[in-house]
C-alpha cells in the first residue's frame, strides 16, 4: 500500500457524501494504491451507518474503524495509524473544511525530498475571535517553545512518511504536535498553503477551552522533545537554581549578622533560604530517579537513543 488517508469522524452525517465524492475523484486521478480509513469516534448521529454502506460500496479502499464511544480527535489519529498500512499517511478533517483536492500538492513536496508536508489555511473560513485569533497566538507560543516554525499546527490537512511517525505514542490533544515529535526524529519539514471553505453543514466540536489545554500539552510535549533520554538537566538545573538563590539569601543573612548585627534565624528570608534548599535538593534527587525510570525505559524495550534515516550496506545486520 502506497498512500492511506486517515479521517477522524464524529457527527459528520451530511459531510460524509460530499467527502467520499471529492476523496474519490483525487485520489483516481494519482496512479497510486491507496485506501482511506474512517475512524467513527462515537458518533450519535447516522455517521456509522453511513460509512458502513460507504465501505461495502468499495471494499478495496475503503475501511472503517468505529469506537465504542468518544475518544477525541487524537485517539482517533492513533488508532487510523495502527490500522493503516501506507508508506504515505495522509491526515484530513471529515468536516469539508479541508480540500481533498490538495492532495497532489502535498504529495509533489514529499516527493521533493520532505518527510511532512503541513498544510497552512492561510485564508481561514472560521470565526475570527473564538477560532482563528487564538489560534494565532497558540501557533505562535508552540513554534517559539518548541523551535518547530509552523503557522497553522492545528491544520489537520498533513503528509507525513510512515518511519517519522513511529517512536512515539500519541495521547491527549497531542495530534497537533506531531511536527515536533517528527523533528525530534531529524524529519524535514515544510509548510505549503491549502485551501480552507467554510463548514456548510454541522457545527464545530472545538471551543476556547481546547487553547487551555493545547498549553498545558505544550509543557507535556517540551519535556518529552528536550528532556526525555536526560531529565536530570531539567530537575537537576532547578535544583541548582533554587540551592543558588538559597546560598545568596544565606549569605546576606550572614553579612548583614556580621555588620549590622542583625539577627539571622529571626528573618523571614532565613526560612526562604530554607525551603529554597530543600526544594532544590528534592529536584536534584527526583532528578535521579527519572534518570533510573529512563534507563529502565530504554534497556528493558531494547529502545535506541537515536534514530536511523539510511544504511548502506547493512542489510545483513537487519
Amino acid at each position: 500500500m502506497n498512500l492511506s488517508l486517515i479521517v477522524p469522524v464524529y457527527n459528520e452525517q451530511d459531510n460524509l457524501p460530499l467527502l467520499f465524492e471529492a476523496i474519490d475523484q483525487t485520489m483516481s486521478t494519482l496512479g497510486r494504491t491507496w485506501e482511506v480509513i474512517f475512524v467513527d469516534d462515537g458518533s450519535q448521529d447516522n455517521s456509522l451507518p453511513i460509512l458502513t454502506q460507504h465501505a461495502e460500496k468499495d471494499p478495496e479502499h475503503v475501511r472503517v474503524v468505529s469506537f465504542r464511544r468518544n475518544f477525541g480527535q487524537t485517539a482517533a489519529i492513533a488508532a487510523g495509524l495502527d490500522y493503516s498500512q501506507g508508506e504515505i499517511i495522509i491526515l484530513l478533517d471529515a468536516d469539508m473544511q479541508n480540500d481533498p483536492s490538495d492532495i497532489p500538492m502535498l504529495l509533489e513536496k514529499l516527493d521533493e525530498g520532505y518527510d511532512l508536508v503541513s498544510g497552512w489555511r492561510k485564508e481561514r473560513k472560521d470565526n475570527a475571535i473564538t477560532r482563528n485569533f487564538p489560534s494565532m497566538l497558540a501557533n505562535k507560543l508552540i513554534s517559539s517553545v518548541t523551535g518547530v516554525e509552523l503557522h497553522d499546527y492545528g491544520c489537520t490537512l498533513k503528509a507525513y512518511r510512515r518511519p517519522v511517525l513511529e517512536g512515539f505514542r500519541l495521547y491527549g490533544e497531542m495530534h497537533r504536535f506531531i511536527p515536533v515529535f517528527a523533528n525530534s526524529v531529524g524529519a524535514r519539514i515544510t509548510e505549503v498553503v491549502v485551501n480552507h471553505h467554510p463548514r456548510r453543514f454541522g457545527h464545530t466540536k472545538y471551543g476556547l477551552e481546547r487553547t487551555v489545554k493545547v498549553v498545558l500539552d505544550l509543557f507535556t510535549v517540551k519535556f518529552l522533545v528536550s528532556f526525555s533520554s536526560k531529565p536530570i538537566y531539567l530537575f537537576g538545573g532547578t535544583g541548582l537554581v533554587l540551592m543558588a538563590i538559597s546560598a545568596l539569601l544565606m549569605l546576606y543573612l550572614f553579612f548583614r549578622r556580621i555588620f549590622f548585627l542583625v539577627g539571622v534565624t529571626g528573618s523571614p528570608l532565613f526560612q526562604t533560604s530554607t525551603m529554597f534548599f530543600i526544594l532544590g535538593f528534592q529536584s536534584m534527587l527526583m532528578g535521579l530517579i527519572a534518570e533510573l525510570l529512563v534507563r529502565t525505559y530504554h534497556e528493558s524495550q531494547r529502545k535506541t537513543t537515536y534514530t536511523v534515516r539510511t544504511k548502506i550496506n547493512l542489510d545483513k545486520h537487519d
